[in-house]
């Protein structure tokens, strides 16, 4: 093994080391890269190492890099989007959903768990933000759930997985940050987006084809309500009225970007002025429920930004120490098939998950990975949305299953981390069957992107 592969290999062991000391992503990352920046300089001028290093030309292009960044117009759909999503929230309409959409499903066995993929899949068309997602389903759902006589474990991996769908749906504040890191014309915002809707779609068509055939195998896990109130015209009129306003949005946003109306940066504004007219109409609206919004918006926005900054340090550095090569040595080097190393690609992205946060990988692994995948002769966008869903599962993995920490903040008394890790265990399951489905089916990808209006 040379020297630049040892200093690679003893990079990436020192950042996922100094995870663990409980600092925040973003220190840890830029840290990392101040070590190891110092490791390369002393390696080139004592040790002979044969790489491109130099601290000078390291760090001028560690700004450069950072301002680039921060002039990418793409980006500023980030805190539209979480606006978006924040907004809603607190809008009210997904309490509205629910109350109606129950007495239209309540009498399926299994419909309480039916309705909340359904409201899961149109909350995650119109926010994205997985964390308010997980909450909102948790809070509305859970209590209704546990008393039809729900199993436990059910009623909380249903409302805690379907939360996760906000992060592959459209518009997704990840596929943002993967079209951003590509940087590819081939894989823009847009492709992507309309590359994950058949998807996104998919899974929720599993989840909801699992919880039905899981509630008439065992009853017990999800009863039928001993009184059902009939469905007449004015209940279906009511989940009419309360779906449309949330339909009119999402039309609004991808409507506008897969007709080509407007660029999704664009699309975001849209979906931000839309999200605060929904909340007006509700009645939701006022000063302190804006405030707090923006709040909230700028916490999460600067956090995923702050990790930014650090991820940029870090990939400067890594390349200067030879990182690409060395990764893509590693991967062409393998005496596989290129499907071989796509599989490996994606085992490691799986198993990263359960460790590292979405954001991370995103930063840090896509762009190493993503050059030698299409190298091979892969469609972009496809590997993007693998590599998307793949993610998806990180939600839902512990011992850094975000989705699990949300859920839990907001589960009833009685339901245990046992509960919690029981009931995700089939939905992780059939994250991994959609994404052997779209593996051994590309179009399932790349249709959209291939006719849509460009």
């Amino acid at each position: 093994m040379s020297l630049e592969e040892i200093m690679v290999i003893g990079m990436f062991l020192t950042f996922i080391g100094l995870l663990f000391t409980g600092y925040p992503v973003a220190w840890v990352l830029g840290g990392t890269a101040i070590i190891w920046g110092l490791i390369g300089v002393i390696s080139v001028e004592y040790l002979g190492a044969d790489i491109w290093f130099t601290w000078n030309s390291s760090v001028s292009l560690i700004p450069e890099r950072v301002w680039d960044i921060v002039a990418r117009e793409t980006l500023v759909a980030l805190p539209m989007f979480i606006f978006m999503g924040i907004m809603l929230d607190r809008s009210g309409v997904a309490e509205q959903l629910m109350k109606n959409m129950v007495k239209l499903f309540g009498g399926i066995r299994g419909g309480y768990a039916v309705t909340v993929v359904v409201i899961g899949v149109l909350l995650a068309a119109s926010t994205g933000i997985i964390g308010a997602s997980v909450v909102l389903l948790g809070m509305l759902s859970l209590p209704v759930m546990l008393e039809g006589k729900y199993d436990k474990s059910l009623a909380v991996g249903t409302s805690c997985s379907v939360g996760t769908l906000g992060i592959l749906i459209p518009p997704s504040i990840m596929l943002v940050l993967m079209a951003d890191r590509l940087a590819d014309p081939n894989a823009s915002v847009g492709d992507l987006f309309m590359g994950a809707f058949f998807p996104g779609f998919l899974l929720a068509g599993l989840y909801i084809g699992y919880i039905i055939v899981y509630a008439w195998i065992k009853p017990s896990v999800a009863p039928v309500p001993e009184s059902v109130e009939p469905i007449t015209p004015a209940i279906i009129f009511a989940v009419v009225k309360a779906i449309l306003p949330t339909v009119f949005l999402i039309l609004a946003v991808l409507g506008s970007i897969f007709f080509g109306i407007a660029t999704p940066t664009e699309a975001s504004g849209v979906g931000a002025a839309g999200a605060l007219l929904l909340a007006l109409m509700n009645r939701q609206l006022n000063l302190s429920v804006l405030k707090d919004s923006l709040q909230q918006t700028t916490k999460t926005a600067s956090f995923i930004f702050a990790i930014f900054v650090g991820a940029t340090a870090f990939s400067v550095v890594l390349r200067g120490l030879g990182g690409d090569q060395v990764i893509e040595g590693a991967l062409l080097g393998l005496d596989i098939s290129p499907t071989g190393v796509l599989i490996v690609v994606l085992l490691v992205t799986f198993l990263l998950g359960f460790f590292l946060d979405w954001v991370e990988i995103t930063l840090i692994v896509l762009p190493l990975v993503a050059p030698v995948i299409q190298s091979l002769g892969f469609d972009l966008v496809w590997f993007t949305i693998l590599f998307a869903v793949c993610l998806q599962t990180s939600f839902l993995t512990p011992p850094v299953g975000f989705a699990l920490f949300y859920i839990k903040g907001v589960c009833p008394p009685g339901i245990t981390v046992k509960h919690i890790y029981k009931g995700v265990t089939p939905f992780i399951m059939l994250q991994l069957v959609g994404l052997l489905i779209i593996f051994l089916w590309p179009p399932i990808v790349t249709w959209l992107p291939s006719v849509a209006y460009r």
